[in-house]
């Protein structure tokens, strides 16, 4: 089964992000092996020290910011099948504070990716990151969760 480790920036505080979170995770926990950790909230450089310590050795890193590349959900579930394929068995997606990422972990990614133009609150940005893991997960299942 697939290694999936969510590092974000900053504790969740609202109530929302928190259930909506747990939610997504529950039901991950068919697809994958899910793991999320979160660290302080602290200046750039401090930040990713704390994300790089978190990283796996020998995962396929994904930081999540605003240059990155915008993908659909079937090209989200594509690669994943295309990683595992390439017999990747561990994933970690970095999701970086309101400031974004160092660029030491833009660096040492293998893929840049964002959701939008727009941009949003980096806590709702961790909801979205779980649902669209789910979304392209449950593609790649077979699943009726996309329509």
């Amino acid at each position: 089964m697939l290694g999936v480790k969510l590092i974000c920036c900053g504790k969740l505080k609202e109530s929302f992000y928190k259930e909506a979170c747990a939610e997504y995770e529950k039901r991950l926990q068919a697809f994958c092996r899910l793991t999320v950790t979160r660290v302080p909230e602290s200046d750039l450089k401090k930040e990713s020290e704390a994300i790089m310590g978190n990283v796996p050795q020998g995962a396929y890193l994904i930081a999540m910011c605003i240059e990155g590349r915008q993908i659909s959900s079937e090209d989200a579930a594509k690669k994943l099948t295309e990683l595992q394929n390439r017999g990747v068995s561990q994933i970690c997606i970095v999701i970086g504070s309101s400031e974004g990422l160092h660029e030491s972990v833009k660096a040492r990614a293998d893929a840049r990716l964002s959701m939008s133009h727009m941009t949003f609150p980096h806590h709702l940005a961790q909801v979205m990151t779980l649902e669209q893991l789910y979304r392209a997960l449950s593609i790649n299942a077979g699943g009726k969760y996309h329509k």
